[in-house]
């Protein structure tokens, strides 16, 4: 599922850095936002939106396509009963993610059938970017994304910034902010990319130890050398 707390299927993709970036449009800059659940990233995007980026949440869209898209809507129905949708016409998502967290096969359908989706949404929000950017500004484009490296769309972006946090302080933050036990999110966490593989990918990483505003503001000087860098080599 496209979301922070999202659950992968088979092992994370190699570590490795030789992957290319986009060849971007002049005045514009698409940023890649990753990180485990728990890390941080969505406290970084708030902040990047708050300096006038334009932020797109990757969970977002899959929400969009889970609870509005009538051939999604069709499937999940079809597969799990009606009962995967509540009564306001929106995904049980916590349901849906019990039954697929243990059927691989059940995620691997899930994911096919709505990943595509998304990712067609992401290329539509860098298209339309691109044609909006001012000439001589750098306009900044954040796609806030867990499985953005998964999918390889670390190379539709000019950059990619991780966010990662000691385990146990994700840990604290996801039963803290989504009410989780403590061994759902060991769980969940076990699954995902270690901290070191998402460094490895990623073009600069900011530890968040739990002091907020030394993150943002290290997550802001990261942002502002990543573009620099890029402007120089064009």
């Amino acid at each position: 599922m496209c979301t922070d707390d999202a659950i992968r299927s088979g092992a994370p993709a190699p570590a490795t850095r030789a992957r290319p970036r986009r060849a971007s449009t002049p005045g514009t800059f698409v940023l890649g936002l990753v990180g485990p659940a728990g890390g941080g990233k969505s406290t970084v995007a708030r902040a990047l939106a708050s300096d006038g980026a334009t932020v797109v949440e990757a969970d977002r869209l899959g929400h969009e396509v889970t609870d509005h898209d009538p051939v999604v809507r069709a499937a999940l129905i079809a597969e799990h009963g009606p009962e995967i949708y509540r009564a306001d016409g929106r995904l049980d998502r916590e349901k849906l993610a019990a039954r697929v967290f243990t059927d691989p096969a059940a995620l691997a359908r899930l994911n096919q059938l709505v990943h595509p989706r998304i990712l067609d949404r992401l290329r539509d929000a860098i298209r339309g970017f691109d044609g909006a950017g001012a000439p001589g500004s750098r306009s900044l484009l954040v796609l806030d994304a867990a499985l953005l490296l998964d999918w390889g769309f670390d190379q539709e972006c000019d950059a990619v910034l991780a966010v990662v946090s000691p385990r146990e302080q994700s840990i604290a933050r996801l039963v803290r902010s989504r009410g989780w036990s403590e061994a759902q999110a060991r769980e969940r966490l076990a699954v995902a990319r270690s901290n070191d593989n998402f460094a490895a990918l990623a073009d600069e990483t900011i530890m968040n130890d739990g002091r907020e505003e030394a993150a943002v503001a290290t997550a802001r000087a990261a942002v502002a050398r990543l573009m620099s860098r890029r402007a120089a080599a064009r």
